[in-house]
């Protein structure tokens, strides 16, 4: 028999488990996917936008996996804490799969981005999504603007939701607290800023068309703005026909934009381009808007500053300008780029493959791709510990797994356990005339996990 411990239950670390269990080169393969949450999925759970129902239903194939007879769900199980040290999951485990993600967010760098009213989008969607390290700080509640910096997807999502109506939300399964918060929203305009043009955009036309959708927030795009951009000024230049296809996509949605007067709704969604934020203003002690400094291509692919600038209004600012892994004690790290060194999926410590450990995910290549690219990442790690496995079977291991992490304090929370949240959220939803609503709380999860047992 081999045991593996797959860190992580987002979709890489599931797909690592699920390749390690349907493959026959090396029989008898047991897997427990431990996660520091008591809730499976990662960001699938606590990173999809609650209004993406078509991907969040990816839970259903995810469950699928974890309800496989050789691999069992072991929640509430945080590496570095209780004693559960990388060192120690050898001692319990012939091979390890760190499937950790990128847990932090990238900085701006510039005066005022910790202002109260200043935060990153990645908090803001760990409120609205019911994430139970999230800070109950209301972020909406009180604020007439808000700008988000950053021209991604994860920024598509935080305007989209400021901009929807809370009964827009109320079928979703947005925590109540929060849907409390953005039904009082005072919120009329969200900006949604990029330093360079829109033809460098990182979002996708499938979410950006999202925006246009909403029955009661228009979109406003400066046509003054986009005309800077080469490719847009030119649909026939070099520079056009030489962007990929959804970039091409994404421009002709802003010409659209552009010709019309999405200015009349009772929200607008303002997308604005070149223009680079130098500081988070500040008034009675808290965030009151950004200035700007107008850029312009500089001719080869980037943007340089013009020397001129624009404020612009907000009490709420979230930045969205990227995920970063941290680093996990007791794991090799290279912070320049946020990621675990290895080589085809083995961690390397001091240049050299450490028997047993492996990484996948954001961890092992970086926050990019979609939650497909998990796949061909996940699938590679799984090959490299296949490979490794007649060496790593032959290992000794000390004791029971689970009943080490009891005895070393830790309340697992398995995949009962897990049904009895999912029982809990669904009550609660019915209580609260609505379909099935998050508990946000770690005190609400561990006491529906356990009950009174």
């Amino acid at each position: 028999m081999l045991r593996v411990a797959v860190i992580g239950s987002g979709p890489s670390g599931v797909y690592a488990a699920q390749g390690l269990v349907q493959q026959e080169a090396v029989p008898d393969v047991h897997v427990h996917v431990l996660d520091r949450l008591p809730c499976p999925y990662g960001l699938v759970r606590y990173g999809v936008a609650p209004d993406h129902e078509k991907i969040k239903s990816l839970q259903g194939s995810l469950r699928t996996v974890l309800e496989h007879e050789r691999i069992t769900f072991v929640g509430h199980a945080e590496v570095g804490a209780a004693g559960l040290t990388c060192a120690r999951l050898l001692e319990l485990y012939h091979a390890v799969v760190y499937c950790v993600g990128a847990a932090t967010d990238r900085r701006l760098g510039i005066s005022g981005e910790d202002l109260p009213g200043s935060c990153s989008a990645t908090d803001f969607v760990s409120w609205y999504s019911a994430h139970p390290d999230a800070s109950a700080n209301g972020f909406a509640l009180g604020a007439r603007s808000a700008v988000v910096i950053g021209v991604g997807n994860v920024a598509v999502d935080v305007a989209r939701v400021l901009a929807r109506g809370a009964h827009e939300l109320l079928p979703t399964d947005v925590p109540q607290p929060a849907l409390d918060v953005l039904a009082n929203s005072r919120v009329r305009d969200v900006h949604m800023v990029g330093r360079r043009g829109p033809s460098q955009a990182k979002f996708t036309t499938k979410e950006l068309r999202e925006l246009g959708t909403l029955p009661h927030a228009g979109v406003v795009v400066r046509p003054e703005e986009l005309a800077l951009d080469p490719a847009y000024a030119d649909p026939e230049s070099a520079a056009a026909v030489a962007l990929p296809a959804v970039n091409r996509r994404n421009v002709e949605v802003l010409r659209g934009w552009a010709a019309g007067a999405g200015g009349e709704r009772a929200r607008r969604i303002h997308l604005r381009f070149f223009l680079r934020p130098v500081e988070v203003l500040e008034e009675n002690g808290r965030a009151a808007g950004v200035r700007f400094e107008r850029t312009v291509p500089d001719g080869s692919g980037g943007v340089r500053g013009t020397g001129t600038y624009e404020d612009i209004e907000a009490q709420l600012v979230l930045r969205s300008v990227g995920y970063r892994g941290a680093p996990l004690p007791g794991l090799p790290f290279d912070p320049g780029n946020g990621t675990v060194p290895h080589a085809a999926g083995r961690v390397l410590r001091d240049g050299v493959p450490s028997p047993g450990e492996y990484v996948a995910g954001w961890i092992k290549r970086g926050p990019t791709g979609v939650i497909g690219t998990n796949r061909p990442c996940a699938k590679e790690t799984v090959a490299s510990l296949l490979a490794d496995a007649p060496a790593l079977a032959a290992r000794p291991l000390a004791d029971d797994p689970l009943t080490a992490l009891r005895e070393s304090g830790v309340r697992p929370v398995v995949w009962n356990d897990w049904r009895a949240i999912e029982a809990a959220e669904a009550a609660l939803g019915l209580s609260l005339g609505r379909r099935s609503v998050k508990l946000h709380d770690w005190a609400g999860l561990l006491a529906a996990a356990h009950g009174d047992r």
